[in-house]
């Protein structure tokens, strides 16, 4: 196979040579960004935290994202095995991520010459993230002779029958770009069960060639048991009933939900304004972006004047206080791959109240760590959230068990699975070209 030859290290099992150089594709968001604002979210903190576990295992991990703005140097050498390349392709500022189909052509060219610049060989694996970077992959695969795994993070089949009210429908393109993808892809990473079964029947994917591997969580960062310690830090009283939304703020997410929810719940027991505080952590998003003020124009609406905070993103360690800190957290997403805000909250020891959809099936534990809601009515999620603001024996007793259920989902493990799918891919492109 390209850049290896007989008589190099094999690894452990002595099975193939050992994975020395991954290209990790992100092309629309950069792993270095803070996540919570812009197109910067869980995907940012996926390709961040498996390449750091990858690293950490010896493998160098180049990723190469597209540059938003011209004091962005071009490689920057994040941590010990990371490099990440700010590729240059279109406009730096004011380019949506629905423009970027078109600047793909100089982002694929820049990827390319990446190695071009190096020895033969200097890649022994692609891993793409999202669909625009899945297209660079396919290329890249073929001009390296690498194989190409894919992670879709989202799938436009799947967030178009989920469609928000306001939000706008993902284009053609975007469809028959995955379809392209996942026909061409060596292995597709699915985040759940779900997800696989989506790819396997709204994309034709073949069963073999799709791997379910579940995102993690940085128990380090995101720790139980500190709950006083962390609103002393945040400034909230002891006795708060602190329901906090986490993510960024567009339709897809569902942040006016939370809202209504908590009007529903004033409205049942004013008693519960004295002490209730909604924390809204993030920032505008797509769709979000049209009407900025739409968020704070509805909490006025509702008459949510001294209960809503709006807090602007924060950094990881900061969201961990928060999530410590808050009484519950909502997650009422239209549509999730995952849902790491969810496994994040849970590792805090906080129950979830989440939208039963997508990744979030898997994420929380229903009626064991947290509850699962169908469908986006506010009266149902007051009905849920209450009693956990309300009922302290409730929420210590799924906060027990949201704990020892978020430690099942740490990166270590996800970077392990992601490994034999590595491993995987290249013995079927060995095989395939031998």
């Amino acid at each position: 196979m390209a850049g290896w030859a007989p008589g190099e290290t094999m690894d452990p099992k002595g099975r193939l040579p050992m994975l020395q150089r991954i290209a990790m594709l992100s092309a629309h968001t950069s792993p270095l960004e803070q996540p919570g604002n812009g197109d910067a979210g869980g995907m940012n903190v996926y390709v961040l935290e498996l390449s750091r576990q990858l690293a950490s295992r010896g493998i160098e991990v180049e990723i190469f994202t597209r540059a938003t703005s011209r004091h962005q140097p071009p490689t920057v050498d994040a941590e010990p095995g990371i490099t990440v390349h700010h590729v240059a392709a279109g406009p730096f500022e004011g380019l949506e991520k629905n423009d970027l189909p078109s600047q793909l052509c100089s982002f694929v060219r820049d990827v390319l010459r990446a190695e071009v610049e190096r020895e033969p060989g200097h890649f022994d694996l692609v891993h793409s993230h999202y669909w625009l970077s899945g297209q660079v992959g396919t290329v890249a695969r073929e001009r390296w002779n690498v194989p190409l795994v894919h992670t879709m993070h989202t799938m436009a089949k799947v967030k178009n029958a989920m469609l928000a009210d306001g939000d706008a429908a993902e284009p053609i393109g975007r469809i028959y770009g995955e379809e392209e993808i996942v026909r061409l892809a060596d292995r597709l990473i699915a985040n759940t069960a779900e997800e696989r079964r989506e790819l396997i029947e709204l994309y034709a994917a073949e069963p073999d060639r799709v791997a379910v591997v579940h995102p993690g969580v940085d128990v380090k960062v995101f720790r139980a048991g500190r709950q006083d310690e962390a609103r002393r830090s945040l400034g909230i009283a002891p006795d708060t009933a602190l329901l906090l939304f986490a993510g960024r703020i567009q339709p897809l997410k569902a942040p006016d939900v939370v809202l209504k929810a908590a009007a529903e719940m004033l409205a049942l027991d004013p008693s519960l304004r004295e002490r209730l505080v909604v924390a809204i952590v993030g920032g505008p998003s797509g769709s979000g972006l049209d009407q900025p003020s739409a968020l704070t124009d509805l909490s006025d609406d509702l008459g949510l004047g001294g209960v809503v905070r709006f807090v602007p993103t924060v950094s990881q360690r900061e969201l961990a206080d928060w999530y410590a800190a808050a009484s519950v957290v909502c997650v009422p997403s239209h549509n999730e791959s995952f849902g790491l805000v969810a496994i994040e909250a849970q590792a805090c020891g906080t129950p979830v109240v989440a939208a039963h959809v997508g990744g979030l099936s898997t994420a929380v534990s229903d009626g064991v760590t947290g509850v699962l809601i169908d469908g986006h009515d506010p009266v149902d999620y007051a009905r849920a959230i209450h009693p956990l603001l309300t009922d302290p024996d409730l929420r210590e007793a799924m906060s027990q068990k949201a704990v020892r259920h978020a430690e099942g989902f740490g990166w270590d493990v996800t970077a392990d699975r992601t490994l034999t799918v590595y491993r995987e891919a290249l013995d079927a492109h060995r095989e395939a070209h031998s």
